[in-house]
């Protein structure tokens, strides 16, 4: 029997599963890589420790067929052609070094002609400032590209070349960029131009699910290559055009299907996104939108102290927050969609004498859900499609009061994977329907419905919650 190692490489670590031809699934192995902040704004990997995690677990998991890879989307690295050697750290996706070079460009008024060919805001949490960023801060940079030895990209980039020689990204991971045209999917020159980073020195854009070279010394293919999160939509196995899936993760990211060949809709601050191609067949586009924190914010509040703890279902069921007029805003590195404002600051609005730690811990949690809504409701006054399935997935799914309360406050079911990576799911899916030429199916086997059950107080709470969010873009204004 065939198999896949699917390996999903994220933020804070990596992880590997043996997918076999008939759909099971093993965990191999993973690894956890540092986490460096030299300064407040600043989020660093070491790219070459990293890559040393995949090696290893590509050994560990023995005799496979093929190779699937998920990376952590606008992640960057640069690095020699020649030595492969990187010339600085990885910047993570979190990084905001890069604000003021993207404050002066809105202000020059370079906004609206990057999103009509990149589909994106100008923003820094996508990837083309941080490129720029090396040529302009790493002397090194500027010698290799003298020298035609410069090489960068997002960091999936780095890994293949590194494990096969294939100098390329897939067109899921360049939309991530603001360097590639969403309707052509190949690098826009008037986008490398607007960014001043050099064209030659990106990799080939590749499909999603095609050929990415052998490893090497192993004649093993490398057959898959995607953003973690459209690899996670995949893992759904979302079928109607305006359904969504929401990974709660680092931060927390929902991409609404759209339509083979069709990249429209991106209204109201939702971002079109390549979702996916096949080789030989055209790309499947998506609606994105995120919120910047959510399992951070989680692990942030948990830090103050014991009693602070998100964990404990019955602690947080005792405890009150929206309904003290309790309310948590998670944008501890600004507001994702629908405002992209990277000025903003998470806060706490309504503490008392009465508020104690377990409130404060509820009220990060019901700030998650509550923005969760505020994200469904955009795409589907983007779309204008009310979505028939709204799944989820990723660390925050395991705990069951918190997704109640998110089917509450939605007022829709919600579907929650037994199997915890479908991120890993979705690269095996990729394979499989690869292998078998067939498109992925949606079944009920597998998944967890969590039925809402509304009290009557959740709309009064998210108007709430919207008011507080408003305030927060009005202090930004006004600073």
């Amino acid at each position: 029997m065939k198999s896949c190692l699917a390996i999903d490489q994220g933020t804070t670590g990596t992880k590997a599963y043996r997918v076999w031809s008939d759909g099971r699934m093993e965990l191999v192995g993973r690894r956890s890589h540092q986490q460096f902040l030299p300064a407040p704004g600043l989020v660093e990997h070491d790219a070459e420790e990293i890559l040393r995690h995949i090696e290893e677990l590509i050994a560990e998991a023995g005799p496979i067929d093929a190779l699937a890879l998920a990376n952590q989307g606008e992640t960057v690295v640069a690095w020699d052609a020649e030595t492969g050697v990187p010339i600085g750290p990885a910047i993570v996706w979190q990084d905001t070094r890069t604000a003021d070079v993207v404050a002066r460009m809105k202000e020059e008024g370079l906004e609206p002609e990057i999103k009509a060919r990149s589909g994106l805001p100008l923003d820094c949490y996508f990837s083309a400032s941080r490129l720029r960023w090396y040529l302009d801060h790493v002397p090194q940079a500027r010698l290799l590209r003298e020298q035609g030895r410069l090489r960068f990209g997002t960091s999936d980039a780095f890994f293949l070349d590194r494990l096969c020689g294939a100098f390329a990204t897939d067109v899921s991971t360049a939309s991530r960029t603001s360097l590639m045209n969403l309707r052509t999917c190949e690098w826009d020159e008037t986008l490398c131009r607007l960014f001043d980073v050099p064209i030659e020195c990106l990799p080939s854009i590749r499909p999603t699910v095609g050929a990415f070279g052998l490893l090497r010394d192993r004649n093993i293919p490398v057959r898959v290559s995607a953003v973690d999160q459209q690899a996670a939509l995949y893992g759904h196995g979302l079928q109607h055009p305006g359904d969504v899936k929401i990974t709660f993760g680092t931060g927390a990211f929902a991409l609404a299907l759209g339509g083979e060949g069709s990249c429209g809709g991106g209204e109201g601050g939702v971002l079109p996104t390549v979702a996916w191609r096949f080789a030989g067949r055209s790309a499947v586009y998506a609606l994105e939108g995120g919120i910047l924190t959510a399992g951070a914010a989680v692990n942030w509040v948990e830090s103050l102290g014991p009693g602070f703890s998100c964990a404990d279902e019955k602690t947080l069921e005792a405890a009150q927050a929206a309904e003290k007029g309790v309310f948590f805003l998670p944008a501890l590195q600004g507001l994702g969609c629908p405002w992209w404002q990277r000025d903003a600051r998470g806060s706490w609005v309504g503490l008392g004498l009465d508020t104690r730690p377990a409130d404060m811990a509820r009220a990060v949690l019901e700030g998650i859900a509550f923005r969760s809504v505020q994200l469904v409701k955009t795409f589907a006054a983007a779309t204008g499609q009310v979505a028939k399935r709204i799944s989820v997935d990723g660390g925050l799914v395991s705990n069951r009061w918190f997704i109640q309360f998110l089917a509450n406050c939605l007022d829709a079911t919600v579907h929650v994977p037994e199997q915890v990576d479908v991120t890993a799911a979705g690269l095996g899916r990729f394979w499989l329907d690869d292998e078998a030429t067939q498109s992925a199916q949606a079944s009920e086997a597998g998944w967890r419905v969590v039925e809402p059950r509304p009290t009557g107080a959740e709309a009064l709470w998210q108007a709430a919650f919207d008011c507080v969010t408003r305030q927060a873009i009005e202090r930004c204004a006004k600073s």
